[in-house]
């Protein structure tokens, strides 16, 4: 099962070493990570997204809490949570096929955000599901190059990790 651990670290060098280094050491598998200051400049939010059972879940919750430079490890619950993703995609293109892919891109809203003569570069922002649905439309046309940002999180409503 994947969970969405969201960790808040004190923002200094070498923190994201020893956050990467305990999954590695452990075993555990970092399936994707972000990582930005917060609203204060001296903290930073980390948001993990990996697999694993409850136990397993468990254990990396109390290793990150071991963790010196760690304020406070936060499960972030699946049906409670605002998550979503960045993608950028450069699909080739031809002039057949260049105003289907704006097409399809205006009815997922993305942007388009580079435009060459044999491809477009396409800026995607949303859950899961939507970021991959338009991945498997793109592949008709053809990918370039795809980079993803990881998931990012927070709780809905009022509710903070602090």
């Amino acid at each position: 099962m994947k969970h969405i651990i969201s960790v808040i670290v004190e923002n200094k060098p070498g923190v994201l070493a020893r956050v990467a280094g305990l999954f590695s050491r452990r075993g555990f598998n970092i399936e994707s990570l972000t990582v930005g200051v917060t609203e204060d400049p001296t903290l930073s939010r980390m948001t993990i997204v990996s697999t694993g059972d409850d136990a397993t879940l468990e254990q990396i919750i109390k290793q990150l809490h071991k963790l010196i430079d760690t304020i406070k490890v936060v499960d972030l619950p699946n049906d409670n949570s605002v998550k979503r993703e960045l993608i950028l995609i450069k699909v080739d293109i031809n002039e057949k096929t260049r105003s289907e892919v704006v097409q399809i891109s205006d009815i997922f809203r993305a942007k388009i955000v580079d435009v060459g003569k044999n491809s477009l570069t396409i800026e995607i922002t949303g859950e899961e599901g939507k970021t991959e649905a338009f991945i498997n439309l793109m592949n008709q046309f053809g990918i370039k190059e795809l980079v993803r940002t990881g998931k990012v999180a927070l709780h809905r409503g009022e509710k903070t990790v602090m």
